[in-house]
């Protein structure tokens, strides 16, 4: 008997087809007779005690221009679905976060994927705080005072934000650059967040390696090497994906925090590497799924679904 299983996602219309997970994700779900349900987090609403989304049942197909049918539009129940997925993109703000406190009302009854409590509370860029001896010197600080003392101790050093997602807002201050307080500014005059500061890894130029996790165990990886010019490796900025193996570094990061994420019900999980060193815990809307499977054969939305299939006992 096949799940009732509801997308809760961007627009579906405007995926790349050959490049988002989620769309993998969904036609995995179809050839194994799950049936499915599309709404954007807008449309997520707690009415007198349900948690109600207005969409579209859907039908995909691997057909570019032609990838999404919709049903008529409906009010549901997340209630009486078997699986909620969390997959909208950050940024990680109170938006974002509210829904997360939505969707744990019906969870564990209804499975959401990612458990929302851990994906409230494990923020991609803060969880690996957890493990200091895993990641290069990092700091979380909105002060200028600490960031500068951080760029004089290490020299050369990465700036972004701390909740935003797919490279934008990075950048890159060696040590001749002249714009920390000028880049300060802007971060603080465009939110209230601190903000992270990572010393330089310069094997990044090699390509920042995506290890995808399920269930808390590697199935493989992409290495996403970044455009000429570009620190950035993120495929939303223009990475090129490439075939690549795990390696015993590789393996020994994922032993250490696969059981951790398994434990806190994180399926779908992406952490990034950059030579030794692990830099992200991506929990919220990972990818990589589709280019691993052209890369190696990887069928990682099937082992998903075998998880979760198995969490509702079929």
């Amino acid at each position: 008997m096949g799940l009732k299983v509801a997308l809760q996602m961007d627009p579906i219309g405007s995926v790349n087809i050959n490049g988002d997970s989620t769309f993998r994700i969904g036609l995995e779900a179809q050839a194994r007779g799950h049936s499915l349900f599309f709404y954007t987090p807008d449309k997520l609403a707690f009415v007198e005690g349900r948690v109600m989304a207005r969409g579209f049942p859907i039908e995909l197909r691997r057909e570019q221009g032609n990838h999404v049918s919709y049903g008529p539009e409906t009010e549901v129940d997340l209630g009486e679905f078997d699986v909620v997925w969390l997959r909208q993109d950050p940024p990680f703000d109170m938006g974002y976060i509210t829904t997360t406190h939505l969707l744990e009302m019906i969870h564990p009854k209804t499975l959401v994927v990612n458990d929302p409590f851990w994906v409230r509370n494990s923020p991609e860029k803060l969880l690996v705080l957890r493990v200091p001896d895993l990641t290069p010197p990092t700091a979380i600080a909105r002060d200028l005072a600490t960031i500068r003392a951080f760029k004089a101790r290490h020299g050369d050093i990465i700036l972004k934000p701390l909740y935003g997602n797919g490279g934008a807002g990075v950048f890159r201050l060696d040590p001749n650059d002249r714009n920390l307080a000028s880049l300060h500014e802007l971060f603080t005059g465009m939110s209230r967040e601190p903000m992270i500061v990572q010393k330089f890894l310069p094997d990044v130029s090699k390509g920042d390696k995506r290890v995808i996790l399920v269930d808390g165990e590697p199935v493989g990886a992409i290495n996403r090497v970044p455009q000429e010019g570009e620190t950035r490796s993120n495929m939303h900025a223009g990475g090129r994906p490439e075939k690549v193996g795990l390696t015993p570094r590789d393996l020994e990061i994922c032993a250490r925090i696969g059981p951790v994420l398994k434990e806190k019900g994180q399926v779908f999980v992406g952490i990034d590497v950059i030579g030794d060193w692990l830099t992200e815990i991506n929990v919220t809307s990972p990818t990589g799924i589709q280019e691993l499977e052209r890369f190696d054969g990887t069928n990682t939305a099937e082992k998903i679904w075998q998880v979760i299939e198995a969490k509702r006992g079929l």
